[in-house]
Formats: C-alpha cells, structure tokens, sequence
C-alpha cells in the first residue's frame, strides 16, 4: 500500500552516523536534518505563516489535544482541513495528544482503553482514547499522525516503565489498525522504554514490526541529566530502521540537535526557541543573551552580528531591550523570529556539512563559539 510519506536517504558522513535525507509528504518536500517549528494551537506564536516560511521552516507542528479542546476537530474539518484553516501550505505533523494528557498530573486516569482527562481550559471530562487520537488527527488532515502514546516521566520504576511501553505498543496496534487514510497520511510510531536500555530494544522492536514509514524516541529530555539523554539516545537510533524517519521529539536547543544529528536522527521539534522569546531571551552565535540586561540599554549592535535574520538586519538589542522592557508585542514577534531562523539556520548548515564530510568539524566549531564543552 502506498504511503503518504515516504524517507530517502542521500549521504552519510564519513565519521559519525549523522545522515542527509528528504521526506516526500503530500504538502512537499523536507530536507532532513530538519527543525520543526511549533505551531500548537493552529499557529507559531507571535509569527505569522508567511513569515515561518520566509525564514526557510519546512513542516510545522500542531498540537492534537489543544485543537481537540478548542476550536475542536470539527471545525477545523469543515474549515477544510489543518492546512487551509491555518493558511500554512507546507507539511504538518500533528502529535497524538499524549504527552499533554499525561503531563496534566492529577487531572488524567490512565487505563487500557486511554486516558481520562479533565480540560484545563473548563474542566469539563473527556477520554483520549488510541482511536480518538487517529479520528482526531484525521479530521485536522495532518501529513504525519503521531501514534498515541504514553510518555513516561523522569524518574520512573523500571516496572512501570516496562507495563508503560507495552501499552504503549498495544496503543500503537490499534492506532495503526484505525488508521485508513494512508495514501493522505502517514502515521509515525513512538518508541518509549524510559531510561533502561533493554526496555528501549523491547520498544523498538514491538514498534518497528508494525512497518510503519517513520518512528520517533519520546520519553528523553523530560528531566534527565544531558549525559544520560546522550546515553540512553546513543543506543536508541541504531534500534530504528535505516531507511525510515527517525524523529526525536520535544528537543530543541542547539547541542541536543547536534548530539541527535550526530547519532543519526532526522528530525527534530521544541517549542523552545519562541517560548524563550516571550521571555526575552535570544539565541545567538555565542551563547543566549537576556535582552531584559541593563547592560543592552545604548547597545545598538544586532542581536546577533553573524546573523541575517529579518530582526538582526533591522533592528539593535537597544531597540529590542525598549520593547520588551515597554511590554511591546514586537518585542516577542522579532525575538521569535530570530530564534526560529537561528535554529533553523544551525540545520540548514549542518545539512551541507554532511553532504561535504565535515560534520564534526562544524559542531566543534558550533560548540567552541558558542561556549559548549566539546
């Protein structure tokens, strides 16, 4: 059967597992390693969708639970779709829903048939069930449909963990077995099992029997110290087929991108770098700056003298300090553009440094400049 998304493998580097690759989606074409921003309730915060597209971001992310909640899956489909409701024409990955249901705490009961949840927006009850998870996403008519799943927190008992990831493969079945819209949509399988590593092989092999065109590691960067992310990451990738997606999912910051690159991940989403905006904080070629420090007050310098972004090229941290310090909405609008072009910059880079075999020089380059041990 023909699927709506497929990966293709164009060159790997000659020193690490780092790779080069396209993913062919109904709404176009990525180039992997690839960054996506997040656009959780149907928008990239404080950017409009012509800008997102301007500043060279391929596929977006949206967010099951929260269009679930509001405006609702409904209308979104009689909008004609996620695509068309938003006004973004470029690729959509939608994720299950999971990890915001699991993250709510006391709010949600996990059982065999899904979670139950209270909305923290009323209150009011609902069940995430696997299939309601895949009607969902198929109402939004998202590119790639993440499978439901549950995300295990840091720490966690290894006998919870492994009752978790095999639900969690259970949870996949029915997702996969729900899901009929292939030649529209594809639907990518998450590999949990927590900070153990036999339980990550247990994962990876009860998910990737399902043969499905790509697959995520979830359940890393929920808390755990880098070095064991790094670790537990390093024997995850190879699990994974080599010629579907891999995607690592909610990473953001530019060393956990480079140390994914490096181990052979494709893809790549944070909310990071526009929540860090709201917050005045920018990324920069060496290091993060707080523009709410008083020593910005007469600076007139970029944000970033190495960067071409639409903010750096028009605008001084002086300017950007004024706005933010004045409680300006520009202040969040041109820091996340920056932000966002700033990461999405790093994998354009790292693209063309693994079609020319030096990979590893740029990251230490990267990481030298940019303050990070090597």
């Amino acid at each position: 059967m023909k699927e709506a998304v497929t990966y293709r493998l164009l060159k790997k580097d000659h020193l690490t597992r780092a790779r080069r690759g396209v993913l062919e989606t109904p709404h176009g074409t990525v180039q992997t390693p690839v960054f996506m921003p997040v656009g959780t309730a149907a928008t990239v915060k404080a950017m409009r969708p012509e800008e997102v597209k301007e500043l060279g971001a391929e596929i977006i992310l949206s967010n099951t639970y929260h269009l679930y909640l509001r405006p609702g899956h409904e209308i979104i489909k009689e909008a004609g779709g996620l695509h068309r409701f938003m006004n973004w024409n470029g690729p959509i990955l939608t994720d299950s829903g999971g990890y915001q249901v699991f993250s709510l705490g006391d709010l949600r009961k996990i059982s065999e048939d899904g979670a139950e949840f209270r909305s923290h927006i009323d209150g009011s009850y609902h069940m995430l069930s696997p299939e309601k998870s895949v009607e969902i996403q198929t109402a939004l008519g998202s590119d790639i449909m993440m499978a439901f799943d549950e995300c295990t927190p840091y720490p966690a008992d290894r006998e919870y963990v492994k009752q978790s990831l095999e639900r969690t493969s259970r949870w996949l079945a029915r997702c996969r077995d729900a899901h009929k819209n292939t030649e529209k949509q594809s639907l990518f399988g998450i590999m949990q099992g927590g900070m153990y590593h036999d339980l990550r092989k247990q994962s990876a092999q009860e998910i990737v029997k399902m043969d499905l065109p790509g697959y995520a590691i979830g359940g890393l960067s929920v808390g755990e110290p880098r070095e064991l992310m790094c670790e537990i990451l390093d024997g995850c990738v190879d699990l994974l087929p080599e010629d579907r997606a891999r995607y690592l999912m909610g990473v953001g910051t530019p060393d956990y991108l480079f140390e994914g690159v490096e181990r052979g991940v494709d893809m790549f989403d944070c909310v990071l770098p526009t929540r860090i905006a709201r917050n005045g904080t920018a990324l920069t070629s060496h290091g993060q700056i707080n523009i709410k420090n008083a020593k910005f007050t007469r600076d007139f310098t970029p944000l970033d003298p190495e960067c071409d972004c639409y903010t750096c090229r028009n605008y001084s941290r002086a300017y950007l300090r004024h706005l933010f310090k004045a409680g300006e909405i520009l202040s969040s609008m041109l820091l996340s553009n920056h932000n966002l072009y700033f990461l999405v910059k790093i994998m354009e880079n790292i693209r063309k440094a693994i079609e020319e075999d030096r990979f590893s020089a740029y990251k230490n380059e990267f990481y030298e400049k940019y303050g990070f041990g090597k």
